[in-house]
């Protein structure tokens, strides 16, 4: 479709309502169950999800696409913004409202036609404003776990977060900067897939460290994280969607929820206390050294919550559970970014500071870029009716280059005469005959006589 962008936000939001459908272990009779849950919860059918999950198993994450002429659009006018915004109402004074009882309340009281609002449709737009069922319900949860809770293999669920780190040297000439933890840890071994120093903060080292983890030990079944802004992000929901991740967040202020990945930050610490005794204070030598303490101090140390003489290391290794990979393309779409972006008169668009070259022929339109955000040397653009190509950071030499030859069908067509101004002689000849003459009554005047 057109809007790339948006089929994919669609195609996300449809996963994260499957994903608690496609967890293992679960019997036909609990399937029943949460499919009626999450009918409940969405409002929609029971036919639509199935008809959603066979797209899925299927097709994969492109399954969930909206298909047709340009879907996205006719989903954002069906509704009008008047009668969404009486919806919005409806859902604010009981939140616990479903989707069907929103259209019968709006059908009864005359506002809305019956059959008018499909259920469909009006939960994907509460979910673009932010009043879908799960969102509300997110944020009026209250409380922490009662229980700890431990998954049973690896991979089935990860916890990651980020922990701020000291002041060291990172090669600016700057003085020290302080630098960044990000780190993966598996729930059920307490193995560390991947963790790493950076010297930003920003949504880029999470995806960079997430997707070293899965290089090294496979994809994973779920994540879970808080809700920094680094993870609750567009992009991190879109990777997850392409993997068949299941996407997880902590409750706001439950950092409780999250023990795990908690307990082995304070457990850093005191790493942190010994290379502060260090003489080489920069980010190199920092993450050299928190690799070896990591690998001797941490994995291969038993840990209390594993059993006897038994280490993160040795229990990620010793469980049965297969290990998901993926193939290097399929890991590298999954993390691209998608942006647009408008062809400037001389072919190139302008992305992060840059300029790369599109091609003239493209001057004037609006394109999708889609990029690897560790590695932004080579553009993928994308444009309706054409096949997707690379574009490059355009060099400046010495010399200009060679103006391209203009087209035969953009050259000047030989004329006799200004049809402009031909056209304008007859609206004007036009304009006086429809134009009546003025009357004049100076010549009835007598001098003398009284007129009325």
């Amino acid at each position: 479709m057109k809007d790339g962008k948006k089929a994919e936000d669609i195609a996300a939001m449809r996963f994260h309502v499957l994903s608690p459908l496609l967890a293992d272990g679960l019997d036909p009779a609990k399937l029943r169950e949460m499919r009626g849950e999450i009918c409940a919860q969405t409002g929609l059918s029971e036919r639509t999800l199935r008809r959603y999950l066979a797209k899925f198993r299927k097709d994969g994450f492109g399954g969930l696409k909206p298909r047709g002429k340009n879907p996205v659009n006719q989903v954002c006018t069906a509704i009008p913004d008047a009668l969404l915004n009486e919806v919005i109402a409806l859902r604010r004074e009981v939140p616990s409202r479903s989707v069907a009882q929103i259209i019968q309340i709006l059908e009864w009281e005359g506002k809305a036609k019956k059959g008018q609002i499909k259920r469909s449709t009006l939960q994907e737009r509460l979910a673009e404003r932010g009043y879908s069922s799960r969102q509300m319900h997110m944020y009026a949860e209250s409380g922490v776990a009662a229980r700890r809770f431990q998954k049973r293999h690896r991979n089935q669920l990860l916890q990651s977060d980020i922990k701020f780190g000291p002041y060291v040297f990172v090669g600016n000439g700057r003085g020290k900067t302080q630098v960044y933890l990000v780190a993966f840890i598996d729930d059920a071994t307490r193995f560390v897939l991947h963790a790493q120093f950076y010297a930003t903060l920003d949504k880029r080292i999470v995806i960079d460290c997430m997707r070293q983890a899965m290089q090294k030990y496979g994809v994973p079944q779920s994540v879970y994280f808080d809700n920094g802004k680094q993870f609750r992000t567009k992009w991190m929901s879109r990777a997850c969607s392409k993997l068949g991740i299941r996407l997880l967040y902590a409750a706001p202020y439950a950092a409780e929820s999250k023990g795990k990945i908690e307990r082995l930050n304070q457990t850093i610490d005191s790493f942190l206390a010994e290379f502060a005794l260090e003489k080489e204070q920069t980010l190199e030598r920092l993450n050299e050294l928190f690799q070896v303490w990591l690998s001797e101090c941490y994995q291969n140390k038993p840990h209390s919550a594993l059993g006897e003489n038994t280490s993160p290391q040795m229990a990620f290794q010793r469980d049965p559970r297969p290990l998901r990979f993926v193939s290097a393309e399929v890991m590298a779409d999954a993390f691209l970014h998608l942006e647009t972006r408008k062809v400037d008169k001389a072919g190139c668009i302008s992305f992060q500071g840059k300029k790369y070259e599109v091609g003239l022929s493209f001057v004037g339109r609006t394109v999708d870029v889609l990029y690897d955000p560790t590695d932004t040397t080579v553009l993928t653009i994308e444009y309706p009716g054409h096949k997707p190509w690379t574009a490059r950071e355009m060099v400046i030499g010495e010399r200009s280059g060679k103006r391209p030859t203009m087209p035969e069908h953009l050259g000047t067509l030989p004329a006799e005469s200004s049809r402009l101004l031909a056209a304008a002689a007859d609206k004007r000849k036009d304009r006086m005959e429809q134009t009546a003459p003025a009357v004049r009554y100076d010549s009835v005047w007598r001098d003398g006589e009284d007129h009325v």
